[in-house]
């Protein structure tokens, strides 16, 4: 049976990658795809990975039907086997919906890859729906690493190093990004403690954090 089926994860732990190579799998079978994707680190209308893979992809906008994409693909002739769907987080709830009409109605597999959670330790809109109705939510095998050795859970907005909790959900940056936005992996005790590998190294903590003292 078709399935609706949601790869999830942190920043930085192989989804863009896993997405490539189910790609070049099922292409090497004669497999052929729609691939959506949204605000890609390589650009509009591109899913890339860190590896330095990359193909072409169809860029999401506002209000865009998917469903609808995928008809009009089939009604001009073409062939549509699967849907592959990168940064999943960024879509809206109703064109999660429209995934799923995908599955239901025309028998597709849908296999969608995102973040579950933003900066601030809240679920993206996209990534709750997809919970919500995914056939199958898989956490990805790759595990992400804290800069402290530990399993990476939580996604950290950084500013000059320095994690933010305030501002927009959506901010486009990479976690290798070297400018004044970028984002860090962290697991969850110093994303509680807003300990970043940079405030780490400079020995500095969050000014909300007092240190255990033992008597």
């Amino acid at each position: 049976m078709p399935e609706l089926v949601f790869f999830s994860g942190t920043m930085d732990c192989g989804k863009s990658t896993l997405a490539l190579q189910i790609v070049h799998n099922r292409t090497a079978r004669g497999l052929q795809s729609v691939i959506f994707t949204r605000d890609d680190r390589a650009g509009e209308g591109k899913l890339s990975s860190r590896l330095g893979l990359v193909t072409d992809a169809v860029e999401v906008a506002d209000g865009m039907d998917l469903y609808g994409h995928v008809i009009g693909v089939l009604s001009r002739g073409g062939r549509v086997d699967y849907v592959i769907v990168d940064e999943a987080q960024f879509l809206a709830p109703e064109q999660i919906d429209q995934l799923a009409r995908v599955v239901d109605e025309l028998d597709l597999d849908v296999h969608a890859f995102g973040i579950t959670t933003d900066f601030r330790t809240r679920l993206f809109p996209g990534s709750q729906r997809l919970i919500e109705l995914a056939d199958r939510v898989e956490a990805l095998q790759v595990e992400a690493l804290c800069w402290c050795g530990e399993r990476a859970t939580h996604n950290a907005r950084t500013v000059d190093g320095v994690m933010v909790v305030e501002g927009a959900q959506v901010v486009i940056g990479d976690v290798d990004r070297s400018g004044e936005v970028g984002y860090e992996v962290l697991c969850r005790r110093h994303h509680r403690r807003r300990m970043t590998s940079a405030t780490a190294g400079a020995g500095t903590l969050s000014p909300d954090v007092l240190p255990v003292t033992h008597s």
